[in-house]
């Protein structure tokens, strides 16, 4: 198979000092390295045809030096808003929200920026005389997070002065706890938190790891129920919402604006949102987030090791092992105040880091999808979940256009194993074997199966005793890749489990040079291919 040469080499549109700044578009040569691509728990080593290009992360930037005065700063010096400290009084009720476990990936090492800020707003309502303090896990439909979980979030000692009573989970089916604000303009329900719904002030404490997270999001999404998030997480919306990572041309963000529009309303809310750096690979691991021309020797071997030990191991010894590591990641920036202003510097600091300039879509687009997502932390990416970080989420790292062309192909490396979380995706596993069995066309889907589901009595107690994402989530994820799948001509997973991929829909091949000729068979002879070299988190800003 021979692939088109790509015309030129880009370098970043970013902000990295020059002694920092290399180029993130490269060409492979005849002497090219082979590819590193994640797959699930282990790792891949792929040789792409010469004149293929690769897209990779840009390097970190630092982070803040002093994290702790960067907080004061943004308390003191709101954006739209007053201080904190002239929001704070005697007898009011203070809310503080927070993002749940589905961010940062990995899990960031302790302390949690989350834990810091709480702290810092914690100390100003004590000075403050403010003695009615809650805190709410933003779960939205996600699991309930453990107690460990929370600790780790907040902080020890905040869990142990809060928890259970005045920390707990957002609990979207409790109908004692829920409120209803009304409707936007354009009928779009808006059912929020009581107890935040009711508060004199929220505030809401945010981790910004991609453009899409943030903004009305946070609160409308987090602390709202079923009925509110469905008016976005459907499959029209989806599928106008291009891309996710690209707000601006989002209907999914524009919807949830207008819902923010409503919340804002009834309730004061102090926004706090942070960006991280993407220093995913901590120690020895670190050239993993670099371009394998630049390995050292050293490194080179401790990959081979590291391959070697992973390919021999147990798998759910590997699991385990995968889902114990933590990311050193800095924190760019904080800032505080009204939503619109805070989201929009914050958007400025995530594309600082993640933002690479590419120009023109291809043909075949490759990528690894790691074992991590949104959805399986401490769990397993299930078939349901691969489906959703492939098309939903690599698909989607973009602003402009698609990496890949309209009628293109993308080629994932994953086992696709047919594995499912017994108490996390109770509904996945009937999701896969009964409505995937049936159809896998999205409007199909929505139209037949999910009212049931999300309304199913035995789901709604497990999501709200267990740990157990709500029943309608799988169809979520499924809507996720919608768009994605009316964009491609053909899916194809390396690796991936046969059984597996034919229920969802997609092909599967034993190695990489059988699938791009699969490929071929879709885009024509001679076609450009694209490897998006992810993670670390990045996306790429594609002009056509």
């Amino acid at each position: 198979m021979s692939i088109a040469p790509t015309r030129m080499i880009e370098r970043t549109k970013r902000r990295h000092p020059a002694a920092e700044r290399e180029a993130c578009v490269v060409e492979v040569h005849e002497h090219s390295p082979p590819t590193l691509f994640h797959s699930g728990e282990q790792f891949r080593l792929e040789r792409l045809p010469v004149g293929s290009r690769i897209v990779y992360p840009p390097p970190p930037l630092k982070g803040l030096i002093d994290v702790d005065a960067a907080i004061c700063a943004a308390l003191d010096s709101p954006l739209g808003m007053d201080p904190l400290d002239a929001l704070l009084r005697p007898g009011m009720k203070l809310t503080i929200a927070f993002d749940d476990i589905s961010l940062p990936l990995p899990p960031m090492k302790t302390p949690d920026i989350r834990g810091r800020i709480i702290e810092h707003v914690l100390e100003r309502a004590y000075r403050a005389g403010v003695e009615d303090i809650h805190m709410i896990a933003a779960l939205a439909l996600h699991r309930r997070m453990t107690a460990a979980e929370l600790k780790r979030a907040v902080g020890a000692r905040v869990f142990d002065e809060f928890y259970p009573d005045r920390l707990y989970n957002h609990d979207a089916e409790d109908p004692d706890g829920i409120v209803s604000l009304g409707e936007t303009r354009h009928g779009e329900m808006v059912e929020l938190s009581k107890r935040a719904a009711e508060s004199d002030l929220l505030v809401y404490v945010n981790i910004n790891i991609v453009s899409m997270d943030g903004g009305h999001k946070s609160v409308a999404v987090g602390l709202g129920t079923y009925n509110s998030v469905k008016a976005h997480h459907n499959v029209h919306t989806m599928r106008h919402s291009k891309s996710f990572m690209d707000p601006a041309k989002s209907e999914m963000h524009h919807s949830t604006a207008r819902q923010g529009d409503i919340v804002e309303a009834a309730v004061p809310i102090f926004h706090i949102e942070t960006s991280l750096n993407n220093d995913m690979f901590d120690g020895p691991l670190g050239f993993l987030a670099k371009p394998e021309a630049r390995w050292t020797a050293r490194e080179q071997t401790t990959f081979a090791g590291l391959k070697r030990t992973t390919d021999r191991m147990n798998p759910k010894l590997r699991r385990a092992l995968f889902h114990k590591s933590t990311a050193p990641y800095a924190i760019t920036g904080v800032q505080a105040g009204a939503v619109g202003p805070v989201h929009e510097v914050t958007l400025e600091h995530v594309a600082a880091q993640q933002a690479v300039a590419v120009r023109g879509q291809a043909d075949i687009v490759t990528a690894g999808l790691p074992y991590v997502g949104p959805y399986n932390v401490d769990s397993i990416l299930n078939p349901i979940l691969v489906m959703c970080m492939g098309l939903g989420y690599f698909f989607n790292l973009y602003q402009g256009v698609p990496l890949v062309r309209e009628g293109g192909v993308m080629i994932f490396t994953h086992p696709v194993t047919r594995e499912f979380h017994p108490v996390h995706h109770p509904s996945y596993v009937d999701f896969y074997e009964e409505v995937l069995a049936t159809t896998t066309d999205p409007i199909e889907i929505e139209r037949r199966f999910e009212k049931s589901y999300a309304e199913d009595e035995w789901y709604r107690h497990l999501y709200r005793t267990s740990h157990a994402y709500h029943g309608v989530h799988p169809f979520y994820m499924w809507y996720w890749g919608a768009h994605g799948l009316q964009h491609l001509g053909d899916v194809i997973f390396v690796g991936g489990d046969a059984e597996a991929c034919r229920r969802l829909g997609f092909r599967r091949a034993d190695t990489m040079r059988d699938a791009l000729e699969m490929a071929e068979q879709v885009v024509g002879r001679d076609p450009s291919l694209t490897h998006f070299h992810c993670p670390p988190l990045f996306y790429a800003q594609v002009e056509a």
